[in-house]
């Protein structure tokens, strides 16, 4: 297959929605300026009614993209984990050590100056992926068993690790090199708080969705036919959080176009590191290409709907920490659509006679609706 059949296949394997990602959302900044120009008072309908700091409309907006990614995950397949402790383990050292601290590192490095949009890299690289990961692995040809319980375990980790992970980088090791931690705005219990809420009620949602949807109707409808058409909503409630933030912070961004840039810049390097890195220490370990593939993908992806969430609830949607979070889907779709590229070449090139790599492009993939995060 030739270099431009095998883009072609791959490129056309995802669906409308996440083929094009990066579009609807810079469409939907612009229509948030648009709206905020017409209506300067816009931010005083929404904060009308909250939930807690945030305005209810937002609120639901937040819990809707992350509640469709949840409900797909395969909580089921945590059993598969018995016999895969080296693979587990190798995993869990790629998101929730080295993944965070190589965030932390990028955005002291290159935002030192702009403590917002820092401390939003740094809720980046701690929201591990949970979903769009499945999407990257198929096409890369990875181990789908092995990436479905890796998907289930970060969801699980997530609840657990985020807000103690959260405390020790933003405030815990900034102090250990007499940084200034009081630039960070806001006490851990309030990320905590954001975290229960954003992610802890659409998980629990997700799991009772799941299990009780299955038992009634079967597991084949339900991934086939159910978690499909329910995912493709969850980008009804991305679209609608960036028009809102963008609606109230339109100015700002107009007036200031260079930030979004800078956020940018270590968001890339991160993804090609965290990737460069995953793979190099999967094959040294001795896994074969789809486990490595699997692996990689993982350690790369993060789950931007979760940091927007924590961003808003905890600093507030005009805060620079929440734009630096709306900047992550915008680079991550493009950038891990050449990394399956790369993957695939990395498998013919330095994998020779493993069985795992595919010889004609990823794998065999239907994809329903948007699965990011």
């Amino acid at each position: 297959m030739t270099t431009h059949t095998q883009t072609n296949t791959i490129f056309q394997r995802l669906s409308l929605l996440d083929r094009f990602l990066p579009l609807w959302i810079v469409l939907a900044m612009v229509a948030g300026v648009t709206l905020g120009a017409i209506f300067p008072d816009i931010q005083d309908t929404f904060d009308s009614l909250q939930i807690d700091t945030v305005s209810f409309p937002i609120a639901v907006g937040l819990l809707w993209m992350m509640y469709p990614v949840l409900a797909k995950v395969k909580y089921e397949e945590l059993g598969k984990m018995r016999g895969q402790w080296r693979l587990f383990g190798v995993s869990i050292l790629q998101n929730w050590i080295i993944g965070p601290a190589l965030m932390f590192g990028l955005a002291w490095l290159f935002l030192s100056d702009y403590p917002e949009y820092r401390t939003g890299l740094i809720i980046v690289g701690l929201a591990r992926c949970i979903a769009m990961v499945l999407i990257w692995n198929l096409l890369a040809g990875g181990n789908n068993e092995d990436c479905a319980v890796l998907v289930a375990l970060n969801s699980v980790f997530q609840i657990i690790m985020y807000s103690p992970l959260a405390y020790f980088y933003l405030t815990v090791v900034p102090d250990l090199f007499g940084a200034d931690t009081a630039e960070v705005g806001v006490t851990m219990g309030d990320i905590a708080k954001s975290v229960l809420i954003f992610l802890g009620i659409p998980l629990a949602a997700g799991i009772i969705t799941r299990f009780v949807l299955i038992n009634r109707r079967g597991r084949e409808w339900y991934d086939g036919e159910f978690a499909p058409r329910l995912g493709r909503t969850a980008i009804i409630g991305l679209l609608f959080t960036i028009v809102v933030m963008f609606s109230m912070q339109g100015e700002k961004i107009v007036d200031n176009p260079v930030d979004v840039l800078r956020i940018a810049i270590p968001l890339l390097i991160y993804f090609a590191l965290m990737f460069a890195l995953s793979f190099w220490l999967s094959r040294r370990m001795g896994f074969h290409y789809d486990e490595s593939a699997t692996l990689s993908f993982t350690a790369a992806s993060n789950n931007f709907e979760l940091a927007i969430a924590v961003a808003v609830g905890a600093f507030g949607i005009t805060s620079g920490e929440a734009l630096a979070t709306v900047v992550g889907p915008l680079i991550e779709v493009p950038v891990l659509i050449g990394l399956v590229y790369v993957a695939l070449w990395l498998g013919r090139r330095f994998f020779p006679g493993d069985s795992t790599v595919p010889r004609s492009g990823g794998g065999g993939l239907t994809i329903n609706g948007p699965a990011s995060g």
